[in-house]
């Protein structure tokens, strides 16, 4: 399976960050060590939301969707 996942920071829940992975918790938890560049600085974060997909390709077509200016709206009205 393939997540779309979004998690918001605790310290700054302003931010909010959007990605795709194979492994949800993984990928938290190196979101909260700082192994990912452009969240590292907004440490620690909690997951707000994921959504499951088969296919790789409609995942990445929902993340890039959540990533624009349309979907970061339908995120806040609709996900969290």
């Amino acid at each position: 399976m393939y997540y779309v996942y979004l998690i918001k920071s605790v310290k700054f829940p302003e931010q909010k960050y959007v990605g795709r992975t194979t492994d949800v918790e993984r990928r938290l938890t190196e979101h909260n060590n700082g192994d990912s560049p452009h969240t590292s600085k907004y440490r620690p974060w909690e997951m707000e939301c994921f959504i499951a997909f088969k296919d790789k390709a409609k995942a990445c077509q929902f993340e890039s969707y959540l990533k624009s200016g349309s979907g970061r709206a339908f995120a806040a009205r609709h996900l969290c």
